[in-house]
């Protein structure tokens, strides 16, 4: 099979070395060993489709692999499958300045994308911290939301088209550029979010918006997150036309400090708020922020170099507590709902893990908490990661109480399968089930993940 698989891409295009197997397959999630079959990477969408066909002939599975910034083991291949990474699919189309859309390859990283709607004072709306890296592709995949959900929302509200490979490998083009189409089911939408289980995204035609009016950034440090919330309740009552509303406790700055060699730049409190507003005349951010009460301290960026190093700050929490390989929930429940389940949030991390260091941050404009549990010294990671799953099922079960999802933004992948049922319904797995089913019948797309199809 793998000397099929060289003849049809090319000998450089396929790797079975054990360096590669490891890097390319999995994600930013540490605790599954990868173990592919190989890493292949091909250069048009043609030779997706080609290598899917030779993978059903042989019985391999594929992994789809983006960028591999998730968080829920989404694109571990560890069961001898065949990683396809979709990383050289980059191609660029030409920006439509009136249709506002774009398309674009499935291995296009976000912020190339920004950078190629730019000249046209337009934008992909899909801002995330990991833009760097990660793809088109993989935010399609897991509808990324990011730290504009607030202002834009998620993924699959920018989407307008697919290119994508079935698991027969044909090559299908779903929807188009067309802003309106209510002509039968919209199978694009049905592919976004489906973590690579239904199909192979090869390429997207995307929505574009207008660049952002300009913006001010402040950053605050308040007594406690219910200070933070009673601020960001304040801010929308007072119209403040906010693009993001971001949460971070104080041990995730000392951990950015830390790691990064940044400047302190508030005053050491246990909570902390980043605010993102537009420009209004005669309205300053900086006296409107320091004067509320739980607000200890607080700055406001006087240009965009200024604002762009105080959202270093929130953006950089992850690859700071990365090298710790802490165990990661990404939670949301209605916004109006966080006040108390924060608090209940505090007094359940009080009695599960006591003297543990959690990592709390999040996106508060739209009611996503990431948690962050770091091992504590002495703990073998078996009873660790033992300890955090019987937890899990705790938390998960106070997150349903408040109509939530056990995942926000990063998926399901391997991490959360045992707990979906938990928030989704066994009539909502079972269409699940059916659809995976009818698109993938011989279960070759990213096996496993999302939920078992027993």
């Amino acid at each position: 099979m793998l000397d099929e698989l060289r003849a049809l891409v090319g000998e450089g295009a396929c790797s079975d070395a054990p360096e590669d197997l490891i890097h390319w397959g999995r994600d930013w999630t540490r605790a599954i060993a990868p173990r592919p079959l190989a890493v292949v990477w091909p250069a048009t969408a043609d030779h997706v489709g080609a290598i899917v066909q030779l993978c059903a002939r042989h019985g391999i599975s594929v992994v789809p692999s983006g960028g591999r910034t998730g968080l829920a083991a989404g694109a571990v291949a560890s069961n001898g499958e065949l990683v396809l990474s979709l990383d050289r699919l980059r191609q660029l189309g030409p920006v439509d300045a009136l249709n506002c859309s774009v398309t674009v390859g499935a291995g296009v990283p976000n912020q190339v994308l920004q950078d190629h709607c730019l000249p046209y004072a337009l934008c992909w709306p899909i801002d995330l911290a990991s833009k760097g890296s990660s793809s088109v592709g993989g935010n399609l995949a897991t509808n990324a939301g990011g730290i504009k959900v607030l202002r834009y929302g998620h993924a699959r509200n920018w989407v307008l088209g697919l290119e994508i490979v079935t698991a027969r490998g044909q090559l299908v083009q779903l929807g188009g550029a067309l802003h309106k189409d209510n002509s039968g089911y919209a199978l694009q939408q049905l592919v976004v979010g489906s973590e690579g289980t239904l199909a192979i995204i090869t390429a997207a035609t995307l929505a574009l918006a207008p660049l952002p009016r300009p913006t001010q950034v402040g950053l605050v440090a308040c007594h406690d997150l219910q200070a933070v919330l009673t601020l960001f309740g304040t801010a929308m009552s007072a119209g403040l036309h906010l693009h993001a509303f971001e949460y971070f406790s104080g041990y995730c700055l000392e951990q950015v400090l830390a790691h990064t060699g940044l400047p302190r730049p508030v005053a050491t409190a246990p909570a902390y708020a980043l605010v993102q507003c537009e420009l209004r005349s005669g309205f300053d951010l900086a006296s409107w922020l320091v004067a509320h009460a739980g607000v200890r301290d607080g700055t406001v960026a006087g240009d965009h170099a200024q604002a762009a190093k105080l959202w270093q700050y929130r953006e950089r929490i992850t690859e700071s507590l990365q090298a710790a390989k802490p165990h990661k929930n990404d939670i949301a429940v209605p916004v109006s709902a966080l006040p108390e389940f924060a608090e209940r949030l505090q007094v359940w991390l009080r009695r599960t893990r006591p003297g543990w260091q959690v990592a709390v941050f999040g996106h508060v404009g739209d009611g996503n908490l990431h948690i962050n549990t770091l091992r504590p010294l002495g703990m073998a990671d078996a009873a660790f990661l033992d300890a955090c799953a019987q937890a899990d099922s705790e938390l998960f079960e106070l997150v349903a109480q408040f109509g939530g999802s056990l995942s926000a933004e990063h998926g399901i992948g391997l991490h959360k399968k045992a707990h979906l049922a938990i928030t989704r319904s066994h009539a909502e797995i079972g269409l699940m089930r059916a659809l995976k089913l009818a698109w993938d019948p011989q279960g070759l797309l990213n096996p496993g993940k999302i939920f078992d199809m027993r």
